[in-house]
């Protein structure tokens, strides 16, 4: 009994500071939606300055353990949020992830060369690096304690307890009894919700992650007694701590932190009474990866996640796409050709072999470019098909096999690993998939490339460099000019293999795998085949990266060695095999250049490659492609805003005209804008803007449902004196007070692609307007420039009189503009009381919301998201009541609600206009929105085509319009 004890108590220091770790990644993960990847990296940091300040300067370690967890921790986590961490919450996935890796690499490395300097200056530092046995924050040497028979506790196990109980405490404190903790689990739910209810989602997560950074700092700083100063085992610390993360799904801080206690225990006991371990060299180190892979492979499945979308991570344009070889190719062929000469005219042998092994690592870095540029997966499995594919080579080379046979063998190994691993984790994507081919590299290091067989001791296999007739390649020479011609050639398969059958097949299952199941291609032997092919790529490139190394160990490249492949890979450009081949050169070349001409330090060259993991969150796409990018950008401005509009819209292309050809067919076979309102009447109408009349033979004017219609080069304009001149409801003429909202010629899209064309609208208080339209017009993107989510390309937008062109979205709600989204407005993860305290603060008020909606008041405690369609509605808008908006943006109320429902909200809409806010209501339900509004406006192709008072609107021919009909004269 006492050694189960014994092992439950040390369990739970460690947990404790898994609980800690995995307490951090999911805040920031929540806030943010990016997994850091350097968590551990900024614990490491603290625990570094911690031991260098307490030992090294003589600080007391209370006042300093505080000032690091209480002040540099948290500021490290605000500036990294506002450097690097919001511009990539708009990059891709691919970036997302490497760029927090670029920093895993870069911290740790800056930690320890500040040290360095600092020791070369005179100041009183200490030996940092891989140090252990340090003192921590409590007495030196420990207390110990023993409470019961071999049972014993010391004072570094007893504080780091006490740490985390009071960290666990406080965070329950903030995040369930504080506004601020409401907040963050708000913008937890639905971070787009926060902003459009005026609560800065970007100052929320600046606060999530000084939290989290904190978090990681508190861990440090406990753990440097248990540690030690080794960057490489707190990494590992992250990545076990991440086994507690998933195990909360990212989303619950008390499931990641029980989770964390809980594998800190189990893995103590795995440890202690696991016999059947002990023939399984590494498996008790191993069973935190085993867990983190299965959870993540099981939480996969069932949330049935697709591994890698374009719309997560779209490929960029090929500007040289159509060329002529020559302009695709001639620079690199010319590039090529210089580097292959140079090995016989003007390098060293030292730069030869420099260059040599750079080329080797470029064979390797191209798997980077099979797996993650051209399939969207990030793979971090490929440093062990690198030494697998070497192991296997070496051992038979061992055994008299020849260099070609061992090379094709280990390749073969190499791409029957590589399928291993991809098999359980095909139905993941994105982190998930990072995350788990991470846990099978863990899993390979710690127990496959332990059996004696394989490894053959620490002193590995000679892998001899081959002799072919005439040419030794044990002349760095030589293997510098095989290499230049075995890159060119995988650059060229590598390209060819995009543009095959087989390549097209990958670009349609990365971008829809629904849409390529359908069209007969096999997702799961599409993803298997691509990385079987990667990882063959990677061993052969790992068999001739041994073979210059003339020897290879199973310690030489680990899975963390590659975390920094991917990083200069990516930060090179992953998209481009001749790219890889350049990041093998950088990689190669730079530490040299650095320390003959910067220092001779080796960590400043480990921070450059760090940062430039970091610098994709300017250029996605890596500094080889930015050039070109930035060239094509140069002269599309050179050609002028129309020419890149053009552009823009020929790239829409038939998709365009499909989906919102409903509004352009009202009437006829015409084609234009003005067909949405001048062909209702049967006839097609002409550049100046003739029309039918469906409002009858009265009007002198063309008309469209009795009111004027528009050209097809200029969108009506609502006249603002007869917008709300028929308001009903209103006390007072609305044409006495400026309008609410005003919308004047706005143009806007997405992406380049236009979607509203020179818009006017105006809306006054007290004034519904019904915006009605087909399915593709463009209703939606109104509302969103309306709110502030889509900011105009073109235009004014003015709130009250003021412009609010370029409001963000918080300001724009913070002028009084509320948007309810299409769906439901609610968070629904938080109970109906946490939605109206979100937005009532006062008591008072949420009291007189329940005496009007009993149902909410019986029902407080429960999550919003279970109740019924109709009873969510009624929450969304239920606070708007008590505290009335200048302007209410309805996008489709009524949707996926009851007809009883549906006359309760438009019953709430109207109260809310008759106290004296301006409704825009955006509604396919024409009958139901007609009811109550005062103006209506018909947006069809981007444009308004008629704009005027509800009562000139002529039901029949709105029925026609909608269905697509013509109109008989």
């Amino acid at each position: 009994m006492g050694d189960l004890l014994g092992f439950v108590l040390s369990g739970l220091v460690s947990g404790a500071l898994y609980a800690l770790l995995a307490t951090g990644l999911v805040l920031s993960y929540s806030a943010s939606g990016l997994f850091n990847f350097a968590h551990g990296a900024t614990a490491y940091l603290c625990a570094l300055a911690f031991h260098e300040l307490h030992s090294g300067f003589g600080w007391p370690a209370v006042p300093t353990a505080l000032m690091l967890v209480c002040g540099v921790a948290p500021g490290l986590g605000w500036g990294l949020d506002r450097l690097m961490f919001r511009k990539l919450a708009g990059a891709g996935e691919t970036a997302q992830i490497v760029a927090t890796i670029g920093l895993l690499v870069a911290l740790p490395a800056a930690g320890l060369w500040t040290v360095e300097l600092l020791d070369r200056a005179g100041a009183p530092v200490v030996p940092a690096e891989n140090q252990y046995g340090l003192p921590g924050v409590g007495p030196s040497p420990a207390v110990s304690w023993q409470p019961l028979d071999g049972v014993g506790v010391d004072s570094d196990q007893l504080i780091t307890w006490i740490a985390t109980a009071l960290a666990a405490a406080a965070l329950w404190v903030l995040m369930r009894r504080t506004r601020l903790g409401l907040r963050l689990r708000a913008a937890v739910d639905n971070r787009g919700l926060t902003e459009l209810r005026g609560i800065s989602a970007d100052r929320l997560s600046s606060i999530a992650w000084m939290l989290s950074s904190g978090l990681a700092g508190l861990a440090g700083v406990l753990a440097t007694p248990l540690l030690g100063l080794s960057a490489h085992d707190y990494t590992l610390f992250l990545f076990v701590s991440a086994t507690a993360a998933v195990l909360g799904r990212f989303l619950s801080v008390p499931l990641a932190f029980a989770g964390g206690l809980g594998l800190g225990v189990l893995q103590n006991l795995v440890a202690g009474y696991a016999s059947f371990a002990e023939d399984i060299t590494g498996f008790r180190t191993a069973v935190p990866f085993l867990i983190l892979f299965a959870g993540l492979v099981l939480l996969g499945r069932r949330r049935r996640r697709a591994a890698g979308t374009a719309a997560a991570d779209p490929p960029p344009a090929d500007h040289l796409a159509g060329k002529g070889w020559g302009r695709r190719w001639g620079a690199w062929a010319v590039a090529g050709a210089l580097l292959a000469a140079s090995f016989y005219t003007v390098t060293t042998p030292f730069w030869s072999g420099i260059l040599a092994q750079g080329l080797a690592i470029g064979l390797v870095l191209m798997s980077f470019t099979v797996v993650t540029g051209l399939g969207a997966m990030v793979s971090l499995a490929q440093a062990t098909f690198v030494t697998g594919a070497a192991l296997v080579a070496g051992m038979l080379m061992s055994h008299g096999w020849p260099f070609a046979a061992a090379a094709a063998a280990g390749t073969a190994a190499a791409a029957l690993l590589g399928a291993v691993v991809a098999l359980p984790a095909l139905r993941l994507g994105g982190r998930s998939l990072a995350l788990a081919t991470l846990a099978l590299a863990f899993l390979t290091d710690q127990v496959l490339f332990q059996i004696g067989g394989l490894r053959n001791g620490d002193t590995g296999w000679a892998v001899p460099r081959p002799v072919a007739g005439p040419v030794d390649l044990g002349d760095d020479r030589a293997l510098g000019l095989a290499l230049v011609l075995l890159s060119a050639a995988a650059v060229a398969l590598l390209t060819r293999l995009r543009g095959s059958r087989w390549g097209r097949a990958v670009l349609a299952v990365r971008s829809a795998p629904e849409a390529a199941a359908a069209s007969g291609v096999s997702v799961v032997r599409t993803k298997l085949l691509l990385f079987t092919v990667s990882a063959g790529l990677a061993g052969f490139g790992g068999v001739l990266y041994a073979s210059y190394n003339t020897r290879i160990t199973a310690t030489d490249f680990t899975a963390m060695t590659g975390l920094v492949w991917l990083a200069v890979v990516v930060a090179a450009g992953v998209r481009r095999p001749q790219y890889a081949v350049v990041a093998g050169l950088v990689f190669a070349v730079a530490p040299h250049l650095l320390t003959t001409y910067v220092t001779e330090s080796a960590h400043l060259p480990v921070i450059l490659f760090g940062l430039a993991g970091l610098a994709l969150a300017n250029d996605p796409d890596g500094y080889c492609a930015a050039l070109p990018s930035r060239l094509a950008a140069r002269r599309a401005a050179r050609r002028g805003p129309g020419a890149q509009r053009e552009e823009a819209a020929g790239r829409l292309g038939g998709q365009r005209a499909q989906r919102e050809g409903s509004a352009g067919r009202l009437g006829g076979q015409g084609t234009g804008r003005e067909g949405a309102a001048g062909r209702l009447g049967g006839q097609r109408a002409g550049r100046e803007g003739s029309s039918g009349r469906l409002g009858g033979p009265d009007r002198a004017k063309s008309v469209a449902y009795g009111v004027v219609a528009a050209s097809s080069d200029q969108p009506s304009v609502p006249d603002t004196a007869a917008v709300g001149a028929a308001a009903p409801g209103a006390g007072r003429d609305p044409r006495d007070a400026p309008a609410a909202l005003e919308l004047r010629r706005v143009r806007a899209g997405y992406g380049g692609a236009p979607v509203l064309h020179g818009v006017d609208l105006a809306v006054r208080g007290g004034e519904v307007l019904a915006l009605l339209g087909p399915n593709g017009a463009g209703k939606s993107t109104l509302c969103r420039v309306a709110a502030g989510v889509l900011r105009p390309v073109d235009g004014l937008v003015r709130v009250r009189g003021e412009d609010a062109t370029r409001d963000a979205t918080v300001v724009r709600a913070r002028r009084g503009v509320r948007l309810a989204p299409e769906g439901r407005g609610i968070f629904a993860g938080l109970s109906i009381e946490e939605n109206l305290t979100l937005q009532l603060t006062a008591a008072e008020d949420r009291e007189a919301v329940y005496a009007r909606f009993p149902a909410l008041a019986a029902r407080r405690t429960v999550a919003a998201g279970s109740l019924s369609g109709g009873e969510q509605q009624l929450l969304a808008l239920a606070p708007l009541l008590q505290r009335p908006p200048a302007v209410l943006v309805a996008d489709e109320p009524s949707l996926g609600l009851a007809p009883r429902v549906v006359d309760e909200v438009f019953g709430l809409l109207t109260e809310l206009r008759d106290r004296g806010t301006a409704l825009v209501l955006v509604e396919e339900k024409a009958s139901e929105v007609l009811g109550i509004a005062d103006t209506v406006a018909y947006l069809a192709q981007g444009g308004i085509t008629w704009s005027g008072p509800r009562s000139e609107v002529d039901r029949d021919r709105l029925a026609e319009a909608y269905l697509g009909r013509g109109v008989r004269r």
